[in-house]
């Protein structure tokens, strides 16, 4: 199973050389590859800027979004952005595209929350026409930059429920399961809800499987992950956010492995693991991990 990191992209004050030592680092060690997701609201920096630096700055991972909250956004230029990634980080680009569980996002682009999932539809299918060199205005010029493959790069869904996964099943590659505590049936569940979603959707070949987990391996990492889960969830109310800051304990070696255990053998074939400090000693002691298994 291959192992990705997310980049520490909720916490605040994160300056440029911060960044780019978190690129390096991953970049050096045995990660396949790192990944960002998307926030207005908060500290963030630009999902797609923080990524085409990572791109520049590094030379073998994968680059990859989890999540692209693509109903916030019009697909043209969307199908642009993406691109220019793509070529930029030399074809090294898969991208997670989900339709993203908060509201004021949306309200604070002036997008529409509602009707986002049949949106998300219609606007893969805008993208690839445009990747494929399809003008989207008759009679004019087609949108560049030309990806590196021409049917662009790779897209999973990020979808969790059944409804949503079906829809996907329709055009995604691949799925993007999630376990706040890295836990087997969680996983499972999702991977499977895929399979039989791509096989009523008759499609020929099965989605590529990645699961991600929170983690924290600074010191005193338990109250660290359980703090920031906390502040993560707030916005889904106390009970839900002191629900999950109590369950979640991938705070230490054992721990971790045990979680990267359990993702493979759900099925997963990457695991996407999101630290919850932007401490370096996450990705040093994450690789102490990986060389040991």
């Amino acid at each position: 199973m291959k192992i990705g990191l997310c980049l520490p992209y909720m916490k605040r004050g994160m300056t440029r050389d911060d960044y780019h030592r978190w690129f390096r680092h991953i970049d050096q060690g045995p990660c396949h590859s790192l990944s960002c997701g998307e926030r207005i609201l908060g500290p963030t920096f630009d999902m797609r800027i923080l990524l085409a630096s990572a791109a520049a700055i590094t030379a073998r991972v994968e680059i990859n979004t989890t999540l692209y909250v693509l109903p916030m956004h019009n697909a043209v230029r969307a199908a642009k952005e993406i691109a220019s990634l793509d070529v930029l980080s030399g074809g090294r680009l898969t991208v997670t595209v989900g339709y993203g569980g908060r509201e004021q996002d949306y309200q604070a682009v002036g997008a529409s929350y509602a009707g986002r999932h049949a949106r998300m539809d219609e606007q893969v299918a805008t993208m690839r026409s445009i990747w494929a060199q399809e003008p989207p205005i008759a009679g004019c010029d087609p949108v560049g930059p030309e990806p590196t493959r021409p049917e662009g790069p790779p897209i999973y869904t990020g979808a969790m429920g059944p409804k949503g996964m079906a829809r996907s099943a329709r055009w995604a590659d691949g799925v993007y399961a999630w376990s706040g505590n890295g836990e087997r049936e969680e996983i499972a569940n999702t991977l499977a809800m895929a399979d039989a979603a791509w096989q009523e959707s008759g499609r020929d070949s099965k989605p590529y499987k990645m699961g991600g987990f929170w983690y924290c391996l600074a010191d005193d990492g338990q109250q660290k992950l359980h703090d920031y889960c906390y502040n993560y969830l707030l916005i889904a109310g106390e009970d839900i956010a002191n629900w999950m800051a109590n369950s979640v304990h991938r705070s230490n070696a054992d721990a971790v492995k045990e979680a990267l255990d359990n993702l493979e053998a759900a099925g997963c074939e990457e695991a996407m693991l999101s630290p919850v400090t932007a401490e370096l000693c996450e990705i040093d002691r994450l690789v102490d991990i990986i060389e040991s298994r």
